[in-house]
């Protein structure tokens, strides 16, 4: 997994949502970042770290194609980009089949 700067993620992924858009996906998710490297240490050993701030790490991936970023909480303006580039390629979503209420009532009794 590749760690990118914040503008050089945003570039990439929408060359990412451009290569899907006739087939394939794009899977994103987010997820609290504290800068650790180094798993929690257990019960018995104390603890020394001390996180700065809240960071956000974001991760997109497409096949074998890996990307990756880290958000401060304090830079609004990047989250802001991120959200309105989801929203622009997000056109290709398939809207989900919703049967009636009458069948499944009548498939239980």
């Amino acid at each position: 997994m590749v760690l990118l700067e914040n503008d050089a993620f945003l570039t990439e992924l929408t060359r990412l949502f451009q290569k899907c858009r006739t087939s394939g996906s794009v899977v994103i998710t987010l997820k609290k970042y504290d800068g650790r490297t180094k798993p929690v240490p257990r019960k018995g050993h104390p603890e020394t770290f001390e996180p700065v701030d809240n960071k956000c790490l974001i991760r997109a991936s497409e096949g074998k194609k890996k990307i990756s970023t880290v958000v401060s909480a304090l830079f609004d303006l990047k989250l802001s980009a991120y959200s309105n580039l989801l929203r622009a390629h997000m056109d290709g979503l398939k809207k989900k089949d919703k049967k009636s209420k009458s069948k499944k009532t009548k498939a239980t009794q």
